[in-house]
C-alpha cells in the first residue's frame, strides 16, 4: 500500500471512530440519565480540535515521518499490496481501542467520551502528512510503499522508483531567467 494512502485512510479512520465513539457517548449519557457527561464531553471535544489543528497545522511532513521516509528501504520492484492487510496491521490499536470504548459507552460513557477526543486529535494532526508525502514523491521522482513487518514491530517503508515531476521548470521557473533583448 502506497504510503500517503496509507496516511489518508488513517485520518479518516480515526475522524470515523471519532464519530462513532461521540454518537456512543450522546446515546450512553442519555440512556444513563447524567446531564453533565454530554457538555464536559463537548468541551474536552472542543479542546481536542484546537490542540489536533494546531498540532497539524504545517504543510511539511512532521520529523517522524520525514525520519521514516529517509531511512526508507531502496528497491527496484514494486513491493506486495495488500491495503486490507497493512491497514489492519498498522491499525490494529486503533480497532481495539475503539471496539472496548464501545463496549463500554452505555455502562460509563465517559470512556468514549475521552477516547473520541484522542481519535480527534490524531485525524486533526495527521490531515496535512499525506499531501506532503506526495509533494516529497513528485519532487524526488519515487514513491514510498509500507513494507510488511510484524504487527508489534514499527513500520517500515520501501522506496521504489517513481515518475519526477517538471512542475518547477515550467515556464522559466527553473531559475534560469531569460534576458529581455531591446527591440530594434
Amino acid at each position: 500500500m502506497r504510503f500517503a494512502d496509507f496516511l489518508r485512510t488513517t485520518v479518516m479512520a480515526s475522524a470515523g471512530a471519532a464519530s462513532v465513539l461521540a454518537a456512543l457517548t450522546v446515546a450512553g449519557a442519555s440512556g444513563n440519565g447524567n446531564d453533565l457527561i454530554v457538555p464536559v464531553a463537548a468541551g474536552w471535544w472542543i479542546v481536542a480540535a484546537l490542540f489536533g489543528i494546531w498540532l497539524g497545522r504545517r504543510a511539511e511532513t512532521s520529523p517522524p515521518i520525514a525520519s521514516l521516509l529517509a531511512t526508507a528501504r531502496t528497491q527496484a520492484s514494486l513491493p506486495e499490496v495488500n491495503p486490507a492487510r497493512t491497514m489492519l496491521n498498522r491499525l490494529w490499536p486503533l480497532l481495539i481501542s475503539t471496539v472496548g470504548a464501545c463496549a463500554l459507552a452505555f455502562v460509563v460513557p465517559q470512556v468514549p467520551a475521552v477516547a473520541t477526543g484522542f481519535a480527534i486529535i490524531w485525524s486533526l494532526a495527521w490531515r496535512r502528512q499525506a499531501s506532503a508525502v506526495r509533494a516529497i514523491e513528485q519532487r524526488d521522482g519515487a514513491r514510498f510503499y509500507v513494507d510488511k513487518t510484524s504487527p508489534l514491530k514499527p513500520i517500515r517503508l520501501v522506496r521504489t522508483p517513481g515518475f519526477r515531476s517538471n512542475l518547477f521548470e515550467m515556464n522559466g521557473a527553473s531559475g534560469h531567467s531569460r534576458r529581455a533583448r531591446p527591440r530594434a
